[in-house]
Order: structure tokens, then C-alpha cells, then sequence
């Protein structure tokens, strides 16, 4: 079993940026794929960023070039850098562990409780 809490989020300026950390217990963290969504208020969830146990990455289109997600093994971390922030990613944020299969990240049972970016314009 894996818990995870999210960290980092809060109150920035469009264009800004802000980090979000993920911190997960468990002895086999390492052996998960890891992902980020967001739900923004009247949406739906959407998967922002993913990465697997080897460090494969893959993004949603419309962060791609400004969000980073990596993981830290060592510290059962996983992150988000988030640059050029807009309103548009105003969001709660959630972590998860998931799987990839056919290059896909499919998310698992394990989520985060979140944490709330807000961009203003």
C-alpha cells in the first residue's frame, strides 16, 4: 500500500511558477509510475503529467514545455515544476500511482489528497 501527499501549491501571479512535491510512504515506491492531474472547479479530472519507474516522461499538450515532472527515488518524491504559469491551470492538484502499459499511463488506486494552485490574471 502506498500514501501519498501533495505539496507546494498556492497563490501565484500568471507567468510565475510554483513546485509540487508528492510525498509517498511505502518501501516500493520506486517500483511505481507516477502521475499528476488536476481538477479544475466544473471539470473533469485530467492527467497533467506522468512518469514511469525508469523515468519516461510524457505530458498533456497544453503544459508541455512548461511543466517538468520528475521523481526522486531516494526520497519517495515525486515533482511538478510548473513554469509560465496561466489562469487556464488553476487546478487542484492530485499525485498518483498508476502504471504505464502501451506507453499509456493508466492510473492506480493510490491518489493524494491534493493541493490547490491558483493563478491569477
Amino acid at each position: 500500500q502506498v500514501q501519498l501527499v501533495e505539496s507546494g501549491g498556492g497563490l501565484v501571479q500568471a507567468g510565475g511558477s510554483l513546485r509540487l512535491s508528492c510525498a509517498a510512504s511505502g518501501r516500493t515506491f520506486s517500483r511505481y509510475d507516477m502521475g499528476w492531474y488536476r481538477q479544475a472547479p466544473g471539470k473533469e479530472r485530467e492527467l497533467v503529467a506522468a512518469i514511469s519507474d525508469a523515468g519516461v516522461v510524457n505530458y498533456e499538450d497544453s503544459v508541455k514545455g512548461r511543466f517538468t515532472v520528475s521523481r526522486d527515488d531516494a526520497k519517495n518524491t515525486v515533482y511538478l515544476q510548473m513554469n509560465s504559469l496561466k489562469p487556464e491551470d488553476t487546478a487542484v492538484y492530485y499525485c498518483n500511482a498508476g502504471v504505464f502499459y502501451s506507453g499509456t499511463y493508466h492510473y492506480g488506486d493510490y491518489w493524494g489528497i491534493g493541493t490547490l494552485v491558483t493563478v491569477s490574471s
